[in-house]
């Protein structure tokens, strides 16, 4: 079974932190890494996969990935 959820990322941001749900229902995520090379988008994974504690290989961005509106799919 997968999920997909929209996330709304801010990077440079002081800590790694969820925000919270914004009215339509997309997740905003805090990152601190700058979105350089792809940076920002390894911290993304790296940093829910700990707070959602599943595998970052069950996690993946299917569109955004030079955006900061994001659908990633979560594989259960």
């Amino acid at each position: 079974m997968t999920k997909r959820i929209s996330i709304k990322v801010t990077p440079c941001s002081a800590k790694n932190e969820i925000i919270g749900f914004l009215p339509d229902g997309t997740l905003k995520v805090k990152i601190t890494a700058a979105p350089t090379d792809g940076e920002a988008n390894k911290t993304l994974l790296a940093f829910l996969s700990k707070e959602w504690k599943i595998p970052k290989s069950k996690i993946s961005i299917k569109s955004g990935h030079t955006s900061r509106m994001k659908i990633l799919e979560i594989i259960e």
